[in-house]
């Protein structure tokens, strides 16, 4: 007789995979978009440079400048605001639009992208942020670079800065990041970063992504900024006072940055 506690069960008729095709879909997430200060503004928005700020340095930088002013901001639905500051903060998971050049004057641009984007996002993000409601004439996007995508060892205690470029910007004259070197052959930018240079290329427009090592620290802050001063915004008075936060992106880098991981390569 057989036990029919221990006897192994006959195998299923159903895959796993099939299994999930008696369970209701999940609902389908709504789309991101832009939302503006001004309800009638007048769109599309052509700056001449569109500063996207991703890596921990840049987001400092920008966060503290005094003169910009907040004309909009991406909203991803899947990014819960609960917790967020009445205040901007550092800590809050944001992705605001300010111009640099006062109420009328959007000649300049900056987007701090403070809240995680999936590898399934970037690209309708890099959509809504270039070549829609904001056709810029020039892009220049700041990341970090992920040791898991570098060829080659990097040190905690080296600063290192490097750049990629769409054709336009190669060809162009002036404007670019001078003084940094190219991307290491072999090396992979993923993420929002490699998805907004992406954008650029297809649509013909000059841009530049600027990758930096560490993530954190004040000497990785101090080339951000003098690559703001001498190539971008050489007349914007970019000193820095105390801010909420300010720990965490000037430390000994230990923090693990989480917002920009991603499994997305391009």
């Amino acid at each position: 007789m057989e036990d029919v506690l221990t006897e192994i069960p006959p195998p299923s008729r159903f895959y796993q995979d099939e299994l999930n095709n008696f369970a209701p879909p999940s609902p389908p997430i709504p789309s991101p978009f832009l939302l503006f200060s001004n309800p009638n503004p007048n769109r599309p928005l052509r700056p001449s440079l569109l500063i996207i700020a991703l890596s921990n340095p840049s987001l400092y930088i920008f966060h503290n400048l005094s003169s910009k002013k907040l004309i909009g901001t991406l909203i991803l639905p899947e990014t819960h605001f609960s917790g967020n500051s009445i205040e901007p903060s550092l800590r809050d998971k944001s992705c605001n639009i300010y111009s640099l050049n006062g109420d009328d004057d959007n000649s300049v641009i900056v987007v701090s992208v403070q809240c995680p984007v999936s590898a399934e996002r970037s690209h309708v993000a890099a959509k809504l942020l270039i070549g829609g409601d904001i056709i810029p004439q020039r892009v220049v996007v700041f990341d970090s670079v992920q040791s898991r995508n570098f060829r080659g060892k990097l040190s905690p205690d080296e600063t290192l800065g490097f750049k990629l470029e769409t054709s336009s910007e190669r060809k162009g004259v002036g404007g670019g990041l001078k003084g940094l070197e190219y991307f290491p052959s072999g090396s992979v930018v993923d993420g929002l970063g490699a998805a907004l240079l992406g954008r650029c290329q297809m649509k013909n427009i000059k841009g530049s992504l600027c990758v930096t090592w560490p993530e954190f620290g004040v000497d990785v802050v101090s080339l951000v900024k003098s690559l703001l001063v001498g190539n971008l915004l050489p007349g914007l008075d970019l000193s820095i006072g105390g801010c909420d936060g300010g720990d965490e992106f000037l430390g000994s880098g230990q923090i693990k940055d989480h917002f920009y991981d991603s499994e997305l390569y391009t």
